[in-house]
């Protein structure tokens, strides 16, 4: 199975690359913006001049085995067709993995992006040595996959898993998927930003431009707003990662994407959450911690599926 591939993190704002070299090392790395909005000739486009360029870092007379790419969910991995992502609007109904496959004359496998880091880190990261884990992607979205015995349960459509848009609050925000008050609404990094543009509108200091890692770096400069704001999407997680233990009895939960890079100022008040929404013998075995891989992990859990 030893071979070069190259994994590709499909973003709703970046795409990244990643060439893994035989000892499942990422040792070269491409980044480009992704720009759903132009359509899939043009994503689809860059995407594999990208991966062209990374070719170069391969040994000579070393030919790629193949390429993974994830992608924001829901995806259709059987016929590699992206579906309905919210977050990747003008990508709908695109058969990803049959235009890249046409664009780079190699087998290229599409997988959901949890799902792929999800396998990053059962096999290569924090999971590594687990029986069970559940991984959960925070970032631009938010989404979540499990693994039982080192197998994806995946449901019967494909779609088991997606925490990010079952419901905290039903009379909460609308969520760009339809719904409301979505856990994606309380934790991603585009609706920390919104969360923190509201308390300083309420606080009469309006700000534009705010981001989610904005937020981030004031929570742990010690702003009481920004620290507010961290404290609620803990709480969103830890409630989330509580229904899930009480759903499926799994002790291990690994968090990961931009937004786990809050490490405790996220993850603390999560784990304060677990037993208050949970049966007490569900949450003294819940275990939430960072991802060991961050950036990597899609890279290296779509490059183990290239190889196979």
């Amino acid at each position: 199975m030893a071979s070069w591939v190259i994994g590709i993190d499909l973003g709703a704002t970046k795409i990244r690359l990643g060439l893994v070299s035989p000892e499942d090392v990422v040792v070269a790395v491409r980044q480009i913006p992704t720009n759903a909005h132009e359509g899939p000739d043009a994503v689809v486009g860059r995407m594999a001049a990208a991966a062209a360029d990374l070719t170069n870092s391969v040994p000579a007379g070393v030919r790629l085995a193949g390429v993974g790419v994830c992608s924001p969910g829901p995806v259709d991995h059987s016929t590699g067709m992206l579906l309905d992502p919210p977050n990747l609007q003008g990508l709908h109904n695109t058969p990803l993995r049959d235009l890249l496959a046409a664009r780079l004359g190699l087998p290229v496998v599409i997988e959901h992006d949890a799902k792929a880091a999800a396998l990053g880190d059962y096999y290569f990261g924090a999971g590594k040595g687990s029986r069970e884990m559940y991984f959960v992607v925070v970032g631009t979205g938010v989404g979540a996959a499990l693994i039982i015995d080192g197998q994806l349960f995946r449901g019967a459509h494909n779609s088991a898993g997606e925490i990010g848009h079952t419901t905290l609050d039903p009379h909460g925000d609308l969520c760009p998927c339809g719904s409301r008050g979505c856990v994606e609404t309380h934790l991603s990094g585009p609706w920390l930003a919104h969360r923190y543009q509201r308390l300083l509108e309420a606080a009469g200091k309006p700000e534009s431009a705010v981001t989610g890692g904005m937020v981030t770096e004031r929570a742990a400069a010690g702003d009481p707003l920004a620290l507010q704001v961290m404290a609620d999407a803990g709480e969103a997680l830890g409630t989330a990662v509580a229904t899930m233990a009480m759903l499926t009895d799994v002790d291990l939960y690994v968090v990961g994407g931009s937004v786990a890079k809050a490490g405790d100022l996220l993850l603390g008040p999560a784990r304060a959450a677990v037993p208050r929404h949970s049966h007490a013998s569900v949450g003294a075995r819940v275990r939430i911690v960072p991802t060991a891989l961050f950036d990597d992990g899609p890279i290296l859990g779509c490059a183990w599926l290239a190889r196979r």
